[in-house]
């Protein structure tokens, strides 16, 4: 039978022992620990060209929240947090599973930069190769995980697969109404987004030996990380600083995306605003830069900014709330803090 993957030593050899004497990791040294491990990898099943792509998808890096988190919850009751670092790899393989198929029904042509598995091979490649990346996600999730905690790790994780898919479903239904609702957008991103943050957290807890409740808490904690996390992408694609967003400011409000400053415009518009917000969202053709600027002078009119705003720190203080009850030491729970706190002041 050929082996799943092979690791290379020198980048595990160079990165374990080198944190190996902490007792509390910084979030950049165990992103640095999982960019190692994940760099080290190398498929060495056949044929190359369903797993050239999985390899290419991964190099692509990222922000790696899911597994730093994972790696952070579990770093809250044990030490030697390159003993799941199967596990947090299953995570970042799964998440980017869903971003080469996201990208395929986007019909994206980038992704951090660099051309999409469809662009740079076919769609059937990206189909394929990205089904190969949830199979290969729960054989990470699996190897190595103890026997006691396998069931349950695997029902959550199969559980957040499926939730995902429904966001997604529920994103794509969206696109054709002008009635969605706060409520439904929330459970939206909930699914689409949140789960997977949650899951990380809940599972790493699990195999550092945490109390349910504790596990629990750190699953909240997730939970509201993720909305508020979602929120504060919507705001920023159109209060952004476009010199360090990365991408142009706008693009939601030149797609029609139904965010939730789109989603409260619509809900609290007067009747001359909504005629002129329907006019922009009606429109077949139009300058981008002319409804960019028109949509957005009409959500500071209507005061969605500052709606947005508040959502995202209710959720934030809601995420705050169920780290604090977290039952270990202030002090261990300040990585976590700080983090929480750099993704929710971030301008990227």
């Amino acid at each position: 039978m050929q082996p799943l993957f092979v690791l290379t030593i020198d980048n595990c050899a160079r990165s374990v022992p080198k944190l190996s004497y902490m007792i509390m990791f910084k979030s950049s040294e165990l992103l640095e620990l999982i960019n190692a491990h994940i760099a080290g990898l190398a498929f060495s099943r056949k044929p190359q060209g369903l797993y050239a792509p999985v390899s290419y998808v991964l190099s692509l890096g990222g922000k790696r929240i899911r597994p730093v988190l994972m790696l952070m919850a579990y770093n809250l009751y044990k030490e030697n947090v390159a003993s799941i670092l199967n596990q947090a790899t299953g995570i970042e393989v799964y998440h980017n599973y869903t971003l080469l198929h996201d990208d395929l029904m986007d019909k994206a042509d980038r992704r951090r930069g660099k051309a999409t598995v469809h662009k740079v091979w076919d769609e059937n490649t990206a189909i394929l190769s990205g089904d190969a990346m949830l199979v290969l996600a729960y054989q990470f999730i699996a190897a190595g995980c103890p026997s006691a905690l396998l069931p349950r790790v695997l029902d959550l994780f199969s559980l957040t697969a499926l939730e995902i898919c429904e966001g997604q479903q529920f994103d794509m239904e969206f696109e054709t109404r002008l009635d969605v609702s706060e409520a439904e957008y929330l459970e939206m991103i909930r699914l689409k987004t949140s789960v997977l943050l949650a899951a990380s957290l809940k599972i790493g807890a699990w195999l550092g030996g945490a109390s349910e409740e504790d596990a629990a808490r750190l699953y909240d904690f997730g939970m509201n990380l993720g909305v508020a996390f979602q929120l504060k992408d919507d705001w920023l694609d159109v209060y952004g600083n476009p010199e360090v967003f990365g991408k142009n400011i706008g693009g939601d409000i030149l797609c029609n995306k139904k965010t939730y400053l789109l989603i409260q415009a619509i809900e609290h518009a007067d009747k001359k605003q909504n005629q002129e917000l329907r006019r922009w969202l009606d429109a077949a053709e139009y300058k981008p830069d002319e409804k960019i600027v028109a949509v957005k002078g009409l959500y500071d009119e209507i005061g969605v900014n500052r709606m947005c705003l508040q959502k995202i720190e209710d959720y934030t203080a809601l995420a705050a709330k169920s780290l604090e009850e977290v039952n270990v030491a202030v002090s261990a729970k300040a990585e976590l803090r700080d983090l929480m706190n750099r993704l929710m002041n971030r301008e990227v």
